[in-house]
């Protein structure tokens, strides 16, 4: 899941090329840029051809959420632009929840609003949300509390409330 490891960049060729069997291009990296001035760089790679009709024909260093092979959004601007640690974050979200709405939603802030918490193992994250919402009396002995299966607790209850995608836990929306 994780492609944060690289920058965002895109293999940008034309159709024009491909149609007569060529991917000449290059691959154009998107941090720095906003939507027009990536654009424009793209048709100065191409200026070989009159009305460049661009073709993105590979991409990495972000989700295949955020992929077209012939456009590009505000919103794979938006993540090429974040620190590390929101794109990994807003990568986690787009996974979890496969963007079959609209990528516009796919933004930091709505990653930020669904967060629910990171953790290691659902049983872990079971456990934390158990204490920090008040379920779990702070009176309640340690004797009682070491026999909580606290993986049947995410299992049988909180499976349905949460979706994890890697550390990440985001209130199912």
């Amino acid at each position: 899941m994780k492609t944060t490891t690289t920058s965002p960049k895109l293999y940008v060729g034309t159709f024009a090329k491909y149609t007569n069997g060529s991917i000449k291009g290059a691959w154009l990296e998107l941090e720095g840029h906003d939507k027009e001035s990536f654009l424009e760089a793209c048709r100065e790679l191409h200026s070989d051809e009159s009305d460049p009709e661009l073709m993105f024909q590979d991409f990495e260093g972000f989700p295949r959420e955020f992929y077209s092979e012939s456009s590009v959004s505000e919103a794979l601007f938006e993540f090429a632009n974040l620190d590390d640690n929101d794109k990994e974050l807003l990568e986690a979200y787009a996974d979890a929840f496969s963007f079959g709405v609209d990528l516009e939603e796919c933004t930091i802030e709505k990653a930020q609003e669904a967060l629910a918490g990171k953790a290691d193992t659902e049983a872990d994250f079971a456990e934390e949300h158990v204490r920090e919402s008040g379920a779990l009396p702070e009176d309640t002995p340690t004797w009682l509390e070491a026999c909580i299966d606290w993986q049947a607790v995410w299992d049988s209850a909180l499976r349905f409330d949460f979706v994890r995608s890697g550390d990440f836990f985001f209130h199912n929306v």
